[in-house]
């Protein structure tokens, strides 16, 4: 998918210290949450609570969708950077969902969908159906363009979009495209597909962990952790708690590294929710549109490159290929800020 905000904030990755105050709550009596209207942070027992605002998501018709990252005070969760839930929005016709054809560079999407079917296209030659508990994971690398349509057998759509940076190392790889479709497991109360990560063939470049978790009312989980990943809890359904802290439905919850185990319990009604996690990047990103980079200049190459090759006359050879099949033209690309996109410390 594309974010399609007309003035889209430059987010970059911030250090895990605690260098700026945050608005959290604490499992131990020893650390406490400040407040602050810059965003959220979290580092040990703390467990964030971050809120969703609604962002339109494709052109003329455009779908609503809940971003619960980035924020400006956090920019990842691992390498997780992205966070977009939508639906369940009625879809009585083909198109509900239509993201014209729109350019990725130096991460992965993938997509997870609880009810409906998509079809994706992209210019690396891939041309296939999105469809519930199989997971659609798209590395862009140095360069591709995709896109993303409801189909007639999507009577309702509801799902998930997230976005992985892509270390320094490998995000100039090639463009590929991969599904897996997990198998239910049982944990305590729960179960869980493990999409990205654990048992999951899709690639990653970093240590990941993705997972839709489905808990019954009054129900309770402890999942073990990997005390070296962040982890953040994507509330779709229901009202559980995480480490003790309420997460409000549409709202995501997050843990900062050193945990054991997510302990997670229902509610009075069950609990749908991806789970994500991974190692800190440790690195400094610029995310600007649709764009993950290292620095200004480069997000501004990224989107000349755009405008010139497709927007413009379409090079089949340029940095983003050639996407044949969709119905309609590409999204040309946002007007840069009047500021220098700078990573934030």
């Amino acid at each position: 998918m594309s974010n399609l905000e007309k003035d889209p904030a430059e987010v970059v990755l911030a250090d895990t210290g605690l260098d700026t105050p945050l608005r959290g709550y604490s499992t131990d009596e020893g650390l406490r949450g400040y407040s602050t209207d810059e965003g959220l942070r979290s580092t040990g027992g703390i467990v964030e609570v971050l809120e969703p605002r609604e962002v339109p998501l494709g052109g003329p018709r455009a779908l609503m969708v809940r971003r619960t990252l980035p924020q400006r005070a956090r920019s990842l969760v691992g390498a997780w950077c992205f966070v977009d839930s939508y639906g369940p929005t009625p879809a009585p016709h083909a198109r509900t969902m239509d993201t014209p054809p729109h350019p990725h560079t130096g991460l992965q999407t993938v997509s997870w969908l609880y009810r409906g079917e998509i079809e994706h296209r992209d210019s690396a030659g891939h041309h296939a159906l999105i469809h519930p508990t199989e997971v659609n994971l798209m590395t862009a690398g140095r360069g591709i363009q995709h896109s993303e349509v409801s189909t007639d057998d999507a009577r309702e759509l509801h799902g998930v979009q997230l976005w992985v940076a892509l270390p320094d190392a490998n995000r100039d790889v090639a463009p590929r495209f991969d599904t897996f479709a997990p198998e239910a497991q049982t944990i305590g109360d729960a179960t869980l597909h493990v999409f990205v990560g654990g048992g999951s063939t899709v690639p990653t470049f970093t240590r990941l962990y993705g997972a839709q978790l489905d808990l019954p009312a009054g129900g309770r989980v402890s999942i073990p952790a990997d005390p070296g990943f962040e982890y953040g809890l994507i509330v779709d359904a229901g009202a559980p708690t995480l480490q003790g802290v309420a997460i409000p439905a549409a709202h995501l919850g997050v843990v900062g590294t050193g945990q054991s185990a997510l302990e997670i319990v229902a509610g009075d009604g069950p609990v749908r929710a991806l789970i994500i996690g991974g190692e800190p990047l440790n690195e400094q990103i610029v995310m600007w549109w649709n764009f993950v980079g290292r620095s200004h200049d480069e997000v501004v190459a990224f989107r000349e490159q755009w405008q010139n090759e497709v927007i413009g006359e379409s090079d089949p050879a340029g940095r983003f290929g050639e996407l044949v099949g969709y119905d309609g033209d590409p999204l040309p690309a946002p007007a840069l800020p009047n500021v220098r996109l700078r990573p934030r410390e």
